[in-house]
């Protein structure tokens, strides 16, 4: 009787699958995690829920990098380098599940991990590689290093690139580089913004009490909420179709403050607009000052999330979006505007908390490309500004190649404008992150890192 052949057949791509492959792609690409993300849970018909179980296994690998690689060196006798990318960031995942997401059992978090190598197409022997260190781990579970302190050096574990945390040591001291780090490795707290046009924050949060969401006011941001501990989807709090809120960090909230006092009627361009967090707050004050805003976003899907904010938030609204570039179109021949802001594109080192793949995706020679494009661009905005007008520069670094210095060398070369106190226009609680004249918060579990500028054209 002839041998019938035996077939094996791979299981489907989840959330283990997802997350693995993503963090090979931000290896490869230096791309960010986000869209990476999304593109492979379409590829892999992943569910919303498998999507979130990804992207928390990717974020937190991110957030907990150096410690995971120490754990897999001390369970396995193979350099890391020369793994397989898909095994090492597969005992990445498997590990991250084991020590820090409790709700997932011992067996689920090995057995799915397996399966996700299984799905790629690895060899046996490597899936039995796999499946004995992360069986391992479970059996040395107590004697294995803790998160907390490398056992070689008796440090913290930073789990940050050494380049950017010497830069930390040498401007903010041991101490604070430290703490800085270790409130990057925590989960950030969401934040929303409420938008004033469609209810109010009092009346938000007696909604929120009646689905059960513990909320808080926030602590600098007239209009902020925050919500410690929620881990559900966005579109799932209550408002959300409504456009009673949007997501956004205190310090973002703050940065459009900056440009008033707001002239009655006047023009205000969002000069970077992205997906529009900032342009909200401006068309938040168009009925009641008549202030006419313009938002330029040059980049197709930034563009898109920016109209459907707007429409989500203010149906109706008047509103004028550019998908375009703010050099094409200060060169199709732009008005002056009362003000202008420049939320420049720049490293992002202040929310590597909330954005963790940008600290592996950065590098310390990334600064100077960044200076160059934020020059261009404030010198392109400052074309735009009225008489008395205002420009405001922000990033959300802390990089002073990125704030400090684009700010000095603007002022060598352009003299018509001179820098101004911010603290007038800021809530008083926001005043302690102003120095130098600058608004400069260093990133905690309050409040994200970031960087404004106010600017006078005289």
């Amino acid at each position: 009787m002839p041998r019938i052949p035996k077939t094996t057949r791979r299981p489907p791509k989840t959330a283990r699958y997802g997350a693995i492959e993503t963090l090979c792609r931000i290896q490869r690409s230096r791309a960010p995690v986000k869209p990476l993300l999304e593109g492979i849970g379409a590829e892999c018909r992943l569910t919303a829920a498998d999507r979130s179980l990804a992207m928390n296994m990717v974020y937190g690998v991110l957030r907990r990098r150096q410690y995971l690689e120490c754990l897999i060196g001390h369970l396995c006798r193979h350099p890391l380098h020369k793994l397989d990318p898909f095994v090492l960031h597969g005992l990445e995942v498997g590990l991250f599940q084991l020590l820090f997401l409790d709700r997932i059992p011992e067996s689920a978090a090995v057995n799915e991990t397996i399966n996700a190598l299984k799905a790629a197409g690895l060899p046996e022997r490597l899936q039995g590689f796999v499946n004995g260190i992360l069986r391992e781990s479970i059996r040395q579970r107590a004697t294995l290093p803790g998160p907390d302190t490398d056992p070689d050096s008796g440090r913290p574990w930073l789990n940050h690139p050494p380049w950017l945390t010497e830069r930390w040591r040498k401007r903010f001291g041991e101490a604070e580089m430290r703490r800085i780090c270790a409130g990057n490795s925590a989960e950030p707290l969401l934040v929303l913004k409420i938008n004033t046009a469609a209810t109010t924050r009092e009346q938000y949060r007696m909604r929120l009490a009646e689905a059960g969401i513990a909320c808080r006011d926030g602590l600098f941001a007239p209009q902020a909420l925050a919500l410690p501990g929620y881990q559900g989807a966005i579109p799932l709090l209550p408002g959300y179709g409504e456009g009673h809120f949007l997501v956004q960090d205190e310090a973002t909230q703050l940065a459009p403050l900056l440009l008033g006092p707001f002239r009655p009627r006047g023009r205000y361009l969002d000069a970077c607009a992205g997906i529009g967090g900032k342009t909200c707050t401006l068309v938040e004050m168009e009925p009641e000052l008549g202030l006419r805003t313009t938002a330029l976003e040059p980049e197709a899907h930034r563009y898109r999330r920016l109209g459907e904010n707007l429409a989500r938030l203010y149906p109706g609204n008047g509103c004028t979006t550019r998908q375009c570039s703010l050099q094409d179109f200060a060169a199709a021949g732009a008005e002056s505007f009362d003000g202008v802001l420049v939320d420049a594109p720049c490293s992002g080192t202040g929310v590597t908390g909330r954005h963790p793949d940008i600290r592996w995706n950065r590098a310390e020679a990334d600064l100077g490309r960044y200076q160059a494009v934020q020059l261009e661009i404030l010198t392109q905005a400052a074309a735009l500004v009225a008489a008395g007008g205002v420009l405001v520069y922000a990033t959300c670094s802390l990089e002073p190649e990125e704030n400090e210095e684009v700010i000095h060398l603007f002022l060598d070369r352009h003299v018509d404008f001179r820098l101004t106190a911010p603290e007038p226009l800021l809530p008083p609680a926001a005043g302690r992150f102003v120095g130098d004249r600058f608004f400069c918060p260093r990133p905690d579990a309050t409040i994200d890192g970031f960087f404004a500028a106010r600017l006078i054209r005289r």
